[in-house]
């Protein structure tokens, strides 16, 4: 467990801060707290969802000193990826040692917006505090092999499926490689599954088919959307090991871990070895803790394993801006406590008016010292917010423009769509009336055209008949039968090369 100067702890607390839930663990024995409190013998722990960080990889010169060398990539960090300049993003890194690199260190940088820290932990806080260590959540991995819960030093791929989050994260040789957020939350999930199966489904009846139901003998009428949305899900998996491969010059994935935050009747490392085709197992870890029965998440038991490392095997990668105030001779309040104390002894030296005046202007310096501090942390964390909330607000309108274009082109789809449902049941009407009516004078339809320009709509029939008497009544017929609804124009008739076969052109215009 990783401790503070002159701190003790006889207890763990860990924290899941987007579903406000609390495991407590003293010695093996972990339990579910429902309304934790602050004490000042526990030490607390979190973590960062994947998609809550920015991640990426560097190189720094080596002759950078170690001195320098927080600056060094804070400042290319910036340049590299292009961040905001007005925000104080709060940056960590862990260094690696799988490339041979002669004049670089190469490092795995993380990065966390501080309103994002904020949002996220602000619940957390109110009601315990402090927060010991906030880490990203791959790198509690790390722990699966420093206590040999997993002892393979290939390549493993660790999928975790979350309410608000999923992720895949790959550990080569036992030290963390590449992490990714996959949209396929349990939010999202439900989201897609709504657009395949074509009618809004009630999140809790989608979490409870989720969790209770098992596809292989489900005769429910979601087990066939659900078939399609696990394809879409191990269809991006796939495409996300295959990039991984190829920018890291990985052989092959040795094995893949995947769970989710919720038990499942469905076995997901099943699904994940036949449809990726790689050994797949569950995160079913011997982590050695005890419960009551209560189901624990993953990440609860990665935390509380993580705490028992020693320091020089865990990532040092800490977000936490909720530190434990320093012994009290350290504190401000204690500083003033001994400045006083100084000053009573010196009103013993020197004059008690020398000493009043010193001691009231050396007050006054400290507090308005104090209230700048905060005045001046205050006017950074707003202009912040504002330039934050002016980039919202110009990403908004740019969306709102693309909407204003996608309904666009849906609503001329749709008018096309309309115009083709109504149009061409009125021609085929048309033309089975006109059929009937050829029938009743025995004239056969050679073939037939038909022609629309902006005004006028206009079918033509090719006629065939042994007389010609036969095609001059049936247009008589026509021309009687549905005046003032067709205009109807015959051109001429002809023999053909059978002397007892006319050919005649029929133009019909609906008026």
């Amino acid at each position: 467990m990783k401790k503070k100067t002159k701190h003790s702890f006889s207890s763990v607390v860990s924290v899941n801060p987007y579903k406000d839930s609390y495991f407590s663990g003293a010695s093996s024995f972990l339990s579910q707290e429902s309304s934790p409190k602050y004490s000042k013998d526990q030490y607390a722990i979190s973590y960062l969802n994947t998609k809550s960080f920015i991640t990426s990889q560097i190189s720094i010169s080596k002759n950078i000193s170690d001195e320098d060398l927080y600056d060094a990539i804070n400042n290319k960090v910036y340049d590299e990826l292009a961040l905001d300049q007005a925000v104080s993003y709060q940056v960590q890194f862990i260094e690696t040692f799988n490339s041979l690199d002669e004049d670089d260190r190469n490092f795995h940088v993380f990065i966390v917006d501080p309103l994002e820290l904020q949002e996220t932990f602000a619940n957390v806080v109110s009601k315990i505090k402090y927060i010991d260590t906030i880490i990203p959540s791959p790198l509690l991995l790390k722990s699966l092999y420093e206590k040999e819960i997993l002892e393979s030093s290939g390549v493993n791929a660790f999928i975790y499926f979350q309410e608000n989050d999923a992720s895949i994260t790959i550990y080569s040789e036992q030290e963390f490689l590449y992490t990714k957020s996959i949209n396929f939350s349990f939010l999202q999930m439900h989201e897609r599954f709504c657009e395949l199966y074509g009618e809004r489904v009630l999140y809790e009846d989608f979490m409870d088919f989720l969790s209770n139901h098992n596809l292989k003998d489900t005769l429910s009428d979601y087990k066939e959307y659900f078939i399609k949305l696990y394809k879409e899900i191990f269809a991006n998996i796939s495409d996300i090991l295959t990039y991984v491969k190829r920018a890291y010059e990985l052989k092959t994935i040795e094995h893949i871990y995947i769970d989710s935050q919720i038990q499942t009747i469905t076995k997901l490392d099943e699904m994940s070895e036949v449809e990726l085709g790689v050994e797949s197992s569950s995160y079913d870890f011997n982590y050695g803790f005890e419960s009551d029965g209560v189901y624990i998440d993953q990440l609860h038991s990665l935390m509380h394993i993580y705490t028992t490392l020693p320091k020089d095997q865990k990532y040092n990668c800490n977000f936490t801006p909720y530190h434990r105030p320093p012994e009290f001779m350290q504190r401000q309040s204690g500083k003033l406590f001994m400045l006083s104390a100084a000053s009573l002894v010196i009103a013993f030296v020197y004059p008690f008016t020398y000493w009043t005046l010193t001691y009231a202007q050396n007050l006054q310096y400290k507090l308005l010292e104090t209230e700048y501090t905060e005045l001046h942390n205050i006017k950074i964390t707003r202009e912040a917010i504002i330039k934050n909330k002016e980039a919202d607000k110009t990403k908004v309108a740019t969306l709102l423009q693309q909407e204003k274009k996608d309904y666009a082109e849906k609503k001329s789809t749709l008018v096309k769509i309309h115009d083709v449902k109504v149009n061409y049941p009125m021609k085929a009407k048309l033309l089975s009336m006109f059929t009937k009516d050829l029938n009743k004078f025995t004239i056969k339809v050679d073939s037939i055209t038909y022609d629309e320009d902006k005004d006028k709509k206009t079918f033509t029939l090719n006629l065939l008949s042994k007389k010609d008497k036969k095609i001059t009544q049936m247009v008589e017929y026509l021309t009687k039968a549905y005046e003032g609804r067709y205009d109807f124009s015959l051109r001429r008739i002809e023999l053909k090369d059978d002397p007892n076969q006319y050919f005649s052109e029929l133009k019909v215009v609906i008026l």
